[in-house]
C-alpha cells in the first residue's frame, strides 16, 4: 500500500480511494475480507464533493492484477495465522509478530509506541479486540500477494496492489469530475454489471480488466452497505455489481519480515 499508496491513488481523506485504505483505518478496523466496504465507508468518510458527478463515459484503463507470492514458506506462515485466527489465540499471534522494531506507518507518521509490547501495537493498528477484530486477521491469512515495502529493506506487505498508469487516472477523475474515492478494480474479467441490484437482472455491460468508478448509493446512518456496489461502466452505463467483486486500489497492509524459512508480522500501513 506502501502504504504505497500509489502516488495516485490517495486509496479505493485520499482514497478518498487513497482512501479504501484509510477508509478501513478510519473505521478503526483492519478488514481486508470487505474491500467493497471499504470502499463505501472510505468514501462516506473522506473529502468530497456535496454531491456525485453524474454518471458519463470515460477512457478504459487497463491494469494488471497483482500474482500470488510464490513462496512454499509464506503459504506455511498464512496456515499457521489462519489456525491462530480460528482459535482467536492472541499468545499465539504474538509469537509471530516481530519482539522488537515493529512499525506502524499512518499517515501522520509511525504511530507505534516504543514503550508497548508488539502485540498491543499490532492490535491497536488493527483493531483486534474489537468485536470483529480476529475476522481481519482471518482474512489476512488468506492474502496470497505482497508487494516490497520500499521504505524498509527486506519488508514486503499484503495486499499488494494492481498496477496501472496513474496518470492516466488522473485525467480521468478530471474529465469524469470524480475523486479517486471514486475508483476501484474488478476481481477478474468479464464482470457482469446488472441493471439492477439482483443476480437475475439483465446485463447491461461486461466490464473489462480495467478501472472502473464505483458510485455507491446512500447508505442510511448506522446502515450496512449491501450485497451490490453501484458502478458506472466505461461506457457510461449504470450497473450493480457483487460488492465483494471490486476492490479497493489501495488499503491498508499487513507487512512481514522473512528470516530463512519463517516469517514474522514486521508492521502494519494505514490510518491517520
Amino acid at each position: 500500500m506502501r502504504i504505497h499508496y500509489p502516488s495516485s491513488v490517495v486509496v479505493l481523506a485520499a482514497v478518498a480511494v487513497l482512501a479504501v485504505a484509510k477508509a478501513v483505518a478510519a473505521q478503526g478496523q483492519f478488514l481486508m475480507s470487505a474491500a467493497s466496504d471499504q470502499i463505501q465507508l472510505a468514501q462516506q468518510a473522506a473529502p468530497k464533493p456535496q454531491s456525485l458527478a453524474p454518471p458519463k463515459p470515460y477512457t478504459a484503463i487497463s491494469l494488471t492484477l497483482p500474482a500470488p507470492a510464490n513462496d512454499a514458506s509464506f503459504d506455511a506462515f498464512r496456515k499457521q495465522l489462519a489456525d491462530i485466527a480460528n482459535r482467536k489465540d492472541r499468545a499465539g499471534l504474538a509469537k509471530l509478530i516481530v519482539a522488537q522494531g515493529f512499525f506502524w506507518e499512518a499517515e501522520s507518521g509511525d504511530k507505534a509506541d516504543g514503550k508497548k509490547a508488539s502485540i498491543d501495537n499490532f492490535a491497536a493498528a488493527t483493531g483486534l479486540d474489537s468485536p470483529d477484530g480476529w475476522d481481519g486477521i482471518a482474512a489476512a491469512a488468506q492474502e496470497l500477494t505482497l508487494e516490497p515495502y520500499t521504505d524498509r529493506k527486506g519488508v514486503m506487505c499484503g495486499p499488494a496492489s494492481p498496477q496501472y498508469d496513474e496518470k492516466a487516472l488522473d485525467d480521468v477523475t478530471k474529465a469524469t469530475q470524480t475523486d479517486i474515492s471514486e475508483w476501484g478494480f474488478p476481481s477478474k474479467a468479464g464482470l457482469e454489471a446488472r441493471s439492477a441490484a439482483q443476480p437475475s437482472a439483465s446485463v447491461v455491460e461486461k466490464l473489462g480488466l480495467t478501472l472502473v468508478r464505483v458510485m455507491p448509493e446512500p447508505t442510511a446512518p448506522g446502515g450496512t452497505p449491501g450485497p451490490f456496489l453501484r458502478v458506472v461502466t466505461p461506457a457510461g452505463k449504470v450497473g450493480y455489481v457483487p460488492a465483494d467483486s471490486i476492490s479497493p486500489l489501495t488499503s491498508d497492509q499487513i507487512c512481514y519480515v522473512k528470516d530463512g524459512n519463517s516469517w514474522k508480522i514486521a508492521g502494519y500501513i494505514g490510518g491517520f
